[in-house]
């Protein structure tokens, strides 16, 4: 790929990225967020986080069924980086708008309520895999290392479903797309690693 191509393609990247955080701002500056804007920032938020992560998830499983696209591993970090992102911006929210910033506030809510137990869990899984998403921290810990330790961000993605799940009524169907999306990237790694493994077989005359 072309460099100028790939700034053009980062640079949508960057854009698309930040739309959802530019509406939110633009909503609260000129108040018009809806009849409760916390739950709207929370939603968008969390919504946005699962779809990034989702998104990176998928890369590597595309780019080993289809070689031509190898390019997208360019973009995986940055859309790692941008979900950690959104998750704090989701994460502060919580924390200023729903429990005030009070300690034990949110201790009380880990404790009675199981969603947010469940969405602490994700964010903290996400922390080390943020701390690391540099070249600096790969040479560090060692590309196996790095790899195994990158793998968490499937938990991470797991709980925040689980997270959505937990915090949707009965009969709310919003977290299924990433249910499904989700099990199927899961799936699709021990399939596509026995698919490698067959190829890489001697063949016996």
């Amino acid at each position: 790929m072309k460099k100028s191509t790939l700034i053009v393609l980062k640079s949508l990247t960057w854009i698309a990225c930040l739309w959802p955080f530019a509406v939110l701002a633009w909503g609260a500056v000129n108040n018009t967020l809806g009849a409760d804007p916390t739950a709207h920032i929370e939603l968008t938020t969390g919504y946005t986080t699962l779809m990034l992560l989702t998104i990176t998830l998928a890369i590597t499983p595309v780019r080993r069924l289809l070689p031509s696209l190898s390019w997208l591993i360019k973009f995986r970090r940055l859309l790692g980086l941008f979900a950690f992102f959104y998750a704090t911006v989701h994460m502060l929210a919580y924390v200023g708008l729903y429990a005030g910033f009070s300690v034990q506030a949110m201790l009380d809510d880990i404790a009675k309520r199981r969603f947010i137990t469940m969405g602490v869990t994700a964010y903290l899984l996400l922390v080390p895999l943020a701390l690391t998403s540099t070249n600096w921290a790969i040479r560090k810990l060692g590309g196996k290392n790095w790899n195994r330790l990158h793998k968490l961000a499937y938990v991470a993605t797991v709980c925040g479903i689980i997270h959505y799940w937990w915090q949707v009524k009965t009969g709310v169907l919003l977290p299924l797309p990433f249910t499904v999306a989700v099990t199927v990237l899961l799936l699709a790694r021990p399939v596509l690693n026995w698919r490698q493994r067959r190829k890489a077989r001697p063949v016996t005359v």
